[in-house]
């Protein structure tokens, strides 16, 4: 049995959480990935907001597992020559720093592909390598903005809002590991390498595709709608229920019968301001009104089961707890547990993947790695001796 990128050495250079979930994305399928991270600090989220100094922080743990952890200053001349050294094995380079930054390095994709001419080079940032904003720095928030997304997230009486996750670094994410995947695959028929520019801000724009295309071929801005539909249909829309809230996406003329019925109010049906999708979509307000009155009624669990029965897509809006809790979710093993790498008597828990492969799917092999602790390992079987591994401690290099 063998995982789609066994045998593939991926030199990660990254940090935070674009770069290091797109590694992490091809380590769980057999690659193997060499985090390389500066001495004493590290990857600026190994610490962020945890609540237990000893343990590394959640943010890290989420986006470094089954890796290696190679500690090198990289304005030394000597930790840029232990790269070079592991360029002639490694397949991909992922490097997330500002635009320009590698090239000052001397480990560019131009420099280092004279040393390995099929390499593969993937750098990620929130702009790109060229254009006029190339080598600005960004987070996730400030593309949101950027990127029109805050304009369609939020309530007209709030206005635009930052959604309370990060999807613009992990569809980056995914974009990198998808475009890494399909290099990989493009060496294997051609034997050649390339050069893959991902940008936080193209991403975002391919994730809001059906609004782009709605703007360019009707002219239309939906702008902020809350929780209701970007149809702006009111029978798909966030209830309130008796003890929470439903979602409910009651599109069709079909379902729209079928929730009236399970309502128990199907005559209302005929009402002029609800007897087709315009008449409804033209009073929204009023129709919403209605829906929230009769579905507060029962408490949620009453609604899924009766709505689902008749074919009306509906979920209730849950908490982090509730869904860690849900026996789908358990079945198909989305999450992993681990012991944790400084604390061996705790667990750790942590995403793995958002699908399923047989055989040799994903798999969740090791904790994230402290800092460094693969080091000396890697740096022995390049050829360094002891007292090498020594010398360079003590000055700092790795």
């Amino acid at each position: 049995m063998t995982q789609a990128f066994e045998g593939i050495t991926i030199l990660d250079f990254t940090q935070v959480f674009a770069g290091p979930f797109a590694a992490m994305q091809l380590a769980l399928l057999g690659a193997e990935v060499i985090k390389i991270e500066q001495p004493i600090t590290g990857d600026q989220t190994r610490n962020l907001m945890s609540a237990d100094e000893k343990a590394l922080s959640p943010a890290f743990l989420a986006m470094n597992v089954n890796k290696k952890s190679l500690t090198l200053n990289l304005k030394s001349d000597q930790a840029k020559e232990i790269v070079r050294k592991l360029i002639i094995n490694a397949d991909v380079v992922i490097e997330n720093f500002k635009a320009g930054t590698m090239t000052k390095l001397g480990l560019d994709y131009t420099t280092l592909k004279e040393l390995k001419p099929d390499l593969i080079y993937c750098s990620i940032t929130g702009y790109g390598q060229q254009g006029p904003k190339a080598g600005e720095g960004a987070y996730d928030g400030a593309i949101q903005a950027a990127s029109g997304m805050m304009s369609q997230n939020g309530h007209n009486e709030t206005g635009p809002t930052r959604t309370g996750f990060m999807p613009v670094d992990m569809a980056t994410a995914l974009n990198a590991a998808f475009s890494i995947a399909a290099s990989l695959h493009r060496k294997s028929t051609t034997g050649q390498g390339q050069y893959i520019d991902v940008a936080m801000l193209d991403t975002a724009i391919v994730v809001q595709a059906a609004q782009f295309s709605n703007y360019f071929n009707q002219g239309r801005i939906l702008g902020l709608m809350g929780n209701v539909s970007p149809t702006g249909q009111p029978t798909a829309n966030v209830f309130a229920t008796k003890d929470g809230f439903i979602q409910i996406t009651a599109l069709r003329q079909n379902q729209v019968e079928k929730l009236f019925e399970a309502l128990g109010t199907s005559e209302d049906l005929k009402r002029p301001e609800f007897i087709d999708p315009s008449s409804r979509a033209k009073n929204a307000h009023q129709v919403h009104d209605y829906l929230t009155e009769k579905l507060k009624q029962k408490n949620t669990l009453e609604w899924l089961d009766d709505l689902a029965r008749r074919g009306i897509p509906v979920a209730e809006i849950r908490d982090l707890p509730q869904v860690i809790a849900d026996p789908q979710l358990q079945h198909r093993e989305v999450f992993a547990s681990m012991a944790s790498p400084n604390q061996p008597d705790k667990e750790i828990k942590v995403v793995k993947a958002g699908y399923m492969a047989f055989p040799d799917g994903p798999k969740a092999n090791t904790a994230p790695p402290l800092l460094g602790a693969d080091t000396r390992k890697i740096l022995i079987e390049l050829g360094y001796s002891e007292s090498d591994y020594a010398e360079l401690k003590s000055s700092g290099v790795i």
